[in-house]
């Protein structure tokens, strides 16, 4: 496994789903799944889907900057770090964000998101 590989794929995959169908990404969950969304916890891929469905802007433009990953732990899982900026609408400002994903393995080439952490970065 290409930690690196893994890492740009599924960020590609992840940004282009949620600007382009929110609603695509409950695939990328599993029911032990867990989401921070700027501190409020969601648990499970219906109430992750449930939260990114129900965001109040219905187009988003993400403007990746940084991918950092490392593996993580003896199971082949992934921990991917992304920082860049976001535009929720259109006409608004571009707004910094950091988001964190555990990644792990369900079959070869295969991953789901364990743990999300998202927050904008304000300042």
């Amino acid at each position: 496994m290409d930690p690196d590989g893994v890492a740009k794929a599924f960020v590609d995959h992840y940004y282009r789903t949620f600007d382009s169908n929110r609603a695509g990404l409950v695939g990328l969950y599993q029911e032990g799944s867990m989401l921070s969304f700027e501190g409020e916890k969601f648990m499970g891929a219906a109430a992750i889907a449930a939260k990114l469905t129900s965001l109040p802007f219905d187009k988003c433009l993400h403007k990746v900057v940084t991918v950092d990953c490392q593996p993580a732990g003896p199971t082949g899982g992934v921990l991917v770090f992304v920082s860049g900026s976001l535009q929720a609408g259109e006409g608004e400002h571009q707004i910094k964000f950091s988001q964190m994903f555990h990644l792990m393995p369900v079959g070869p080439g295969n991953f789901y998101v364990q743990n999300d952490m998202f927050r904008l970065n304000y300042g």
